[in-house]
């Protein structure tokens, strides 16, 4: 069965750092019943959270020694800020899933198959 990367996409005007906490206690129940929801349904296969983009680290090996930075790859509003891979019969049950998860987190979801040639 294929799979799936439904990426949430944060692009700056969730504003979590400001939401009240019982506002963010709510999403976060949300995510949690929808990744329940997915685990039930059978088409979990991983799925995570990411530290803020402020945390990341960037490396370019493609030198003689490698280059390391602090701070996000490039300047942009918009960043990973967690995903769910899942096993979906096709792209349209893949963005029934996306429409979910979107809901729950109340962020944008990208949906990305993955290569079958690689996988």
């Amino acid at each position: 069965m294929p799979q799936y990367m439904l990426s949430v996409v944060e692009d700056g005007t969730q504003a979590f750092d400001k939401m009240p906490k019982e506002e963010l206690q709510q999403i976060m129940a949300d995510v949690d019943a929808f990744s329940d929801t997915v685990r039930e349904a059978g088409k979990w296969v991983f799925a995570g959270g990411l530290e803020p983009i402020e945390a990341s680290t960037v490396v370019d090996g493609r030198g003689e020694s490698p280059v390391i930075t602090d701070g996000p790859f490039s300047e942009s509003k918009e960043y990973l800020g967690g995903f769910w891979i899942i096993s979906a019969a096709d792209l349209d049950e893949a963005l029934d899933w996306a429409a979910r998860g979107s809901k729950a987190c109340a962020a944008k979801v990208e949906v990305r198959p993955f290569d079958e040639a690689t996988g």
